[in-house]
């Protein structure tokens, strides 16, 4: 009977000190939280709300059922989003931002007060699109092709200053696609064909100019021919045309002797030349 006794106040101890054992390490589990690394921890305190000071990397305590850490991630991140903006010429103009943003540090508690954790989400799309249609109303549509570096510089700029005053650092902004609505791609489309025609007709009024020079570079090469041989005619008489004609003769002449077809017969009448047919 004794040993019964001692052995149930065994198992008694036994089970308290496990229950103890259990609920120290529950509580000093809950006593306990991780931050890893490109992560800052805001606490919030029920007794005195959310705690200014920025928790960093590794492992800390806090008091159970009090207090509770809430977690941000401090890395860059990208974000992209688009925006249907109207042009200084009222063209339609569809714009799509990308935006690598990260909180500022030491602002954690503040943000989380605004904002909360997805601060990025509810904020950059917002002023995003603000930025991009007051920019883009600033230019006309062609412009925004001709002078993007100027328009970029300018959302980058507006928009940076923008994101400061909701504590958000933006690392770089970039507009990655640009197109325009029906209506000014046609436009654009008939400029250029426009454009094309009157070079082509350009083209053609210079090539008109240049026959019509080369027309009065012959006529006046051919008068001047024309005046040198009435020169030597009217200096010499009528021997250079009779030379002429005898040089002429004399490669007509030596023209048909090469053809083996022909057979030449002296015209006794005059001094001409018949040829005819060997094979008749």
């Amino acid at each position: 009977m004794g040993s019964n006794q001692a052995a149930m106040s065994f198992l008694t101890n036994l089970a308290r000190a496990a229950f103890g054992l259990g609920a120290s390490a529950t509580i000093l589990n809950y006593s306990l939280y991780t931050v890893d690394g490109g992560q800052r921890a805001v606490i919030f305190d029920r007794i005195n709300g959310i705690i200014d000071d920025t928790i960093g990397e590794g492992t800390h305590f806090l008091i159970p059922v009090l207090q509770k850490p809430f977690i941000f991630d401090i890395r860059t991140r990208p974000h992209t989003f688009t925006s249907m903006s109207g042009t200084k010429d009222l063209q339609m103009v569809n714009l799509t931002l990308r935006v690598l943003s990260r909180p500022e540090v030491n602002k954690l508690p503040d943000i989380f007060k605004t904002l909360g954790l997805e601060y990025d989400e509810k904020v950059l799309p917002s002023i995003g699109n603000e930025v991009l249609k007051a920019v883009v109303a600033q230019f006309n549509a062609d412009q925004l092709l001709t002078e993007r570096p100027s328009v970029s510089a300018l959302v980058r700029d507006s928009l940076i200053k923008r994101a400061r005053d909701f504590n958000i650092v933006l690392d770089d902004v970039a507009i990655t696609h640009l197109s325009y609505g029906a209506e000014f791609s046609r436009a654009v489309e008939q400029k250029q064909v426009a454009q094309q025609e009157a070079e082509r007709s350009k083209f053609v009024v210079a090539k008109a100019e240049q026959e019509r020079r080369a027309a009065i570079i012959r006529a006046e090469g051919e008068s001047e021919s024309a005046k040198l041989i009435s020169d030597a005619t009217a200096s010499a008489g009528m021997g250079l045309i009779e030379l002429r004609r005898i040089e002429a003769s004399r490669e007509i002449s030596a023209t048909l002797a090469r053809s083996g077809d022909v057979m030449y017969l002296p015209n006794s009448g005059s001094q001409m030349l018949l040829g005819l047919n060997a094979s008749r």
